[in-house]
């Protein structure tokens, strides 16, 4: 059966090569809560909490832990809860790539984290619990107070 696709919107062709490439950060607009998970991630000592930052020179280089956080952060703010479909974000939700910068840590690394940092994670927690409550946004549509977080 012939259907005429000329009246419908079309998409573009993934072989095509563009002028003018959209980078990852034009992807993900500014006011999107990877924003803030990043900011707040990248405002926190991570050693302070807990979190192992020291990690033998030989093998493979071991992901930051504030990466790992950050997609922790991510996946509990979206009920994302496992490991293995965290995996799979990281290689289709351009969010997760441009909070991640592109990493792909695999389930086994994702969970491995969540086991040896539950302390650690707890106290992150507990401290954005605190900051919600010192800026009064418990209860409320955080989307409106996004610049009171982004300033710290």
């Amino acid at each position: 059966m012939y259907l005429n696709y000329m009246k419908f919107i079309q998409g573009h062709n993934r072989n095509q090569i563009t002028l003018f490439p959209v980078s990852l950060d034009q992807s993900v607009s500014p006011d999107n809560d990877v924003r803030i998970i990043d900011l707040f991630v990248d405002s926190l000592s991570i050693k302070d909490y807990g979190f192992r930052t020291d990690f033998p020179e030989n093998g493979r280089p071991a992901y930051h832990p504030s990466d790992l956080l950050k997609l922790f952060i991510y996946g509990y703010m979206n009920k994302i809860r496992y490991s293995r479909d965290l995996e799979k974000e990281c290689g289709r939700n351009i969010e997760v790539m441009w909070l991640l910068k592109c990493l792909k840590p695999d389930h086994n690394t994702i969970s491995n984290f969540r086991r040896d940092n539950e302390k650690a994670i707890r106290k992150v927690f507990r401290a954005t619990v605190q900051i919600a409550k010192h800026f009064d946004l418990i209860g409320k549509k955080h989307s409106q107070d996004k610049r009171v977080l982004s300033s710290l």
